[in-house]
């Protein structure tokens, strides 16, 4: 059946199909091609015949999935209906829709085209059984991380609401503005959570040392935390990949 042979090349075959695999590493040339315009500030002629030959691939490649979505979701003719709004669907048709501004100038909206072109990396999860797996991992430890992220949003919100009343808005040494804006607090307590800290506002008062100083310790923190239930987790999902390749 010519559905299902579309459908084995160009999903990844686990029987190491060639034709499969020509397929995938012909996709991830175009992905890669279709953003190294995105790397100048000066448009070259060679950039608009890469997108056009990207384009062309990516809507190409958008139909022959959703012509064999049925076999994919094995939900009969609903399958198509269904298909478009599944996430990699999605992915697939911005990554299609900065092409428009070959048909028409009237689609370049701003910078709008140019940041849509970013989501084609996203196209790469397909390929890739490395960020596969790797995506399986956080979503088989979701509520973990869910659980961490709500946490630090909290620790954030808080330490940007202390922040915010205890120190001065405008520096009383230099005059220049530092917590303008309850927007500030966050940005500040984000990025000392992080312990990146970039220096670019810095607390004046004792408590807004004090509250600074806990934060970065809090931050260590946060950021193990996670770290070791990921690292836990990949581990067992490549051992269990292994097993599965071995099998």
């Amino acid at each position: 059946m010519w559905q299902q042979k579309i459908y084995d090349l160009i999903n990844r075959d686990k029987k190491g199909m060639l034709a499969s695999r020509i397929y995938d590493w012909y996709m991830l040339v175009m992905i890669f091609a279709s953003i190294v315009p995105l790397m100048f500030i000066e448009t070259y002629p060679i950039f608009r015949i890469i997108e056009i030959i990207t384009v062309i691939t990516f809507i190409i490649d958008y139909l022959l999935r959703w012509s064999t979505s049925n076999i994919q979701l094995k939900k009969g003719w609903v399958s198509y209906i269904i298909y478009p709004f599944t996430p990699m669907a999605i992915i697939d048709l911005l990554s299609i829709l900065p092409g428009l501004n070959l048909i028409s100038p009237e689609f370049k909206l701003l910078r709008l085209t140019r940041l849509l072109k970013i989501v084609r990396l996203l196209k790469i999860f397909r390929y890739s059984d490395k960020i596969t797996m790797f995506m399986n991992v956080l979503k088989k430890e979701r509520h973990v991380l869910l659980s961490v992220l709500m946490l630090a949003l909290f620790y954030i919100f808080i330490t940007a609401l202390v922040m915010f009343n205890a120190e001065p808005h405008i520096n009383p040494e230099t005059g220049a503005v530092t917590f303008g804006s309850f927007f500030d607090a966050l940005y500040w307590a984000t990025v000392t959570l992080t312990t990146v800290g970039y220096g670019d506002l810095c607390p004046v008062t004792d408590i807004g040392r004090v509250v600074s100083m806990l934060s970065s310790l809090f931050g260590v923190a946060i950021i193990a935390l996670p770290s070791g239930v990921i690292t836990a987790s990949y581990l067992e999902e490549l051992r269990e990949y292994r097993q599965r390749e071995t099998s």
